[in-house]
């Protein structure tokens, strides 16, 4: 049986909207076959990510965090149980000057990675994982980073979306979150772009990738794999791209998906029809 790369977001698509694991998505996701090879592909920290993945019991292989900025290979023989495989960075000065202007009382965060992050203000409780130290302007921009994240938690979503739209972000990669929530990475880096790196370090061919998401933050993802599936709260322009739709995360719509895909591979059938012509996509990396 070929093997087969399953990339799973986390929050609102593995995990509910409390950030809870279901059995019934943690055992369908236990009963695929070993040809199946699931990546995690999440916008959290590293901090973040580890104990999901040590609650799917992946223990090998590899994930995705901060929305591609940084990949971790798991290896149980690490201190931390994992080694950093790749990391993108930038200089986050240019887009933080530009922004401290359009928002100028939104709480910034870059990520110290396998640690926590350095803020110019503390987050709401519970928003951010790992230690948070709060620091100088100066300090704040000083070196390069794999990620800034902004949050306004006076704004709707909707407000803070206009904001970012007026700052006019240049040279970089970013994604408005459901909530008032901003994510920077460098330029041309998103979770399909690490995600293709990964699949060409383990082998598997284009045509044999299956991704599921739900936000914004998954739309190069769910176009780069064979198959992209969104769940059904997503929003409608992730839903537009999407090859297929399945369930509501409060309802377990990833087994479904998990299901029909662990069929096919025992099967040796491709995951649905028409996915060669979509497999053709190339990708920057």
């Amino acid at each position: 049986m070929a093997q087969r790369m399953l990339a799973l977001d986390l929050d609102g698509t593995t995990l509910n909207h409390m950030g809870e694991l279901s059995d019934g998505v943690r055992d369908a996701i236990a009963a695929l076959p070993d040809e199946v090879i699931v990546v995690v592909a999440t916008g959290r920290s590293i901090i973040a990510t580890t104990p999901v993945l040590a609650s799917l019991d992946l223990r090998e292989g590899f994930a995705v965090c901060a929305n591609g900025a940084v990949t971790i290979e798991l290896n149980q023989a690490a201190s931390a149980g994992y080694a950093i495989a790749e990391t993108v960075t930038f200089d986050p000065r240019p887009v933080l000057e530009r922004l401290r202007v359009a928002l100028p009382t939104a709480r910034i965060a870059v990520e110290e990675l396998g640690v926590g992050f350095k803020v110019n203000a503390h987050f709401p409780e519970g928003e951010l994982m790992g230690e948070t130290r709060v620091v100088d302007w100066e300090e704040l921009v000083a070196n390069p980073v794999t990620r800034v994240t902004l949050r306004q938690p006076e704004a709707t979503a909707e407000e803070f979306g206009e904001m970012v739209e007026r700052a006019g972000l240049h040279g970089v990669s970013y994604a408005v979150g459901w909530s008032a929530w901003l994510d920077i990475n460098p330029e041309g880096v998103s979770k399909a772009s690490a995600l293709e790196l990964v699949r060409r370090r383990i082998g598997v061919e284009p045509i044999h990738t299956l991704a599921v998401g739900d936000q914004r933050n998954d739309l190069e993802m769910l176009h780069w794999a064979a198959w992209g599936v969104a769940m059904d709260n997503a929003p409608d322009e992730v839903k537009a791209i999407a090859d297929e739709v399945t369930g509501h995360v409060d309802e377990d719509g990833l087994v479904p998906i998990l299901e029909a895909l662990g069929d096919a591979t025992r099967n040796g059938q491709p995951f649905r029809e028409g996915v060669p012509s979509k497999a053709t996509a190339r990708f920057r990396v």
